[in-house]
């Protein structure tokens, strides 16, 4: 038996919309219309061949008191293939990023709900 890849991450979001304003809108995902009704909100999104699932659902995580840099927290990472172009889309939505401390050429936001992201250039 051998682990093949990643399929989809599961993100617990608070509001649908306002998750798929920043995924969707901002990051550039794409919506796949497949999902079935689960009996929650939610919404399937296209990351290549793998996806981000939103779940809006309650998160028994805490949000206050998390890692101001990412980079030291939960997080899951995208390649992107214009990091720059990315950056100023999040400038433009006022979404907060810093910078990896690796030295490698990516950066670190939170989405509306707190959970963790990092944008490594390709």
């Amino acid at each position: 038996m051998a682990l093949l890849g990643i399929h989809h991450v599961s993100v617990l979001v608070s509001n649908t919309g306002e998750a798929l304003a920043f995924y969707r809108d901002i990051l550039g995902l794409g919506l796949d219309p497949n999902r079935p009704e689960l009996g929650f909100g939610g919404a399937w999104l296209e990351v290549g061949a793998q996806q981000v699932h939103l779940l809006e659902l309650p998160n028994p995580d805490l949000i206050a008191g998390r890692p101001d840099h990412v980079g030291r927290d939960r997080h899951f990472a995208f390649t992107v293939d214009d990091l720059d172009d990315i950056i100023r889309r999040l400038e433009q939505a006022g979404v907060a990023y810093t910078s990896s401390r690796s030295g490698r050429r990516a950066v670190f936001c939170r989405d509306p709900d707190g959970n963790g992201i990092e944008l490594i250039g390709s």
